[in-house]
């Protein structure tokens, strides 16, 4: 049995008069993806924020047995590249942005780092001294990708990072995020509404509806044999299927 890194114990987040996570449990082990789907609303991604602390939770417990120091070792990326990336700063400055917060390198071995991380990422060196608005948004992707990666992580949250891109382009950034969890041993928590992207990267499924989780299995088992009717319909939905 892989030991968990993070375990979730019948977390409850309720905003005003409206529950939207109720009475979750789940752990996630060292080094899988897990994926976390439902549609809109569903309550995924305000899951997602209490794990990584962004957001407290109503009642419940996130307890940490594989990560020492949350705020370095636990990152996340945005759907939205765009919203975490100051468009009046170049990319190099923002890829090494988490080392200085850190303290993780001095100052005068940042740049050389900053290259590490765009190679890790697929990007020329080059593309340091540019603003996100001369990039590409498949390229801002990668960047918010390596700037998670700059304080070396163990675990990364991935929410929707490649439904505002182009197919082939998803592509892509789906086998790079691939591989750098086996390169780098990652554990992420992936967020999509899409089974097809899932199905690509994830390991073990959760689905979750109205704040609620329904079912949790290994993709092989929830894709050939789904347990809710609400996890067939999220399949049916799906072309891939």
């Amino acid at each position: 049995m892989v030991s968990p890194l993070i375990e979730i114990e019948h977390l409850v987040k309720q905003f005003g008069a409206v529950t939207a996570v109720n009475d979750v449990s789940l752990s996630i082990r060292q080094g899988e993806s897990l994926g976390l789907v439902g549609e809109s609303g569903s309550g995924k991604t305000t899951l997602a924020r209490m794990v990584i602390r962004l957001i407290e939770p109503t009642s419940g417990k996130i307890n940490y047995p594989g990560v020492s120091d949350i705020r370095r070792e636990c990152q996340i990326v945005f759907q939205d590249p765009q919203t975490s990336l100051n468009p009046r700063i170049k990319v190099g400055e923002a890829i090494g942005e988490p080392l200085l917060i850190h303290a993780l390198l001095p100052k005068s071995a940042i740049p050389l780092r900053v290259k590490e991380l765009l190679d890790m990422v697929k990007l020329p060196a080059e593309y340091a001294g540019r603003y996100p608005h001369e990039l590409s948004g498949g390229e801002r992707q990668r960047i918010g990708i390596a700037r998670a990666l700059a304080s070396r992580p163990k675990f990364l949250i991935l929410d929707e990072p490649v439904s505002a891109l182009d197919v082939s382009i998803q592509v892509d950034v789906l086998r790079l995020l691939r591989s750098l969890r086996d390169e780098l041993k990652l554990t992420y928590l992936f967020i999509a509404h899409d089974l097809s992207v899932i199905g690509f990267i994830c390991d073990r499924v959760a689905v979750m509806k109205q704040g609620e989780l329904l079912e949790l299995a290994d993709k092989a088992e929830l894709f050939a044999a789904p347990k809710m009717p609400y996890t067939r319909k999220l399949l049916a939905s799906t072309l891939a299927f």
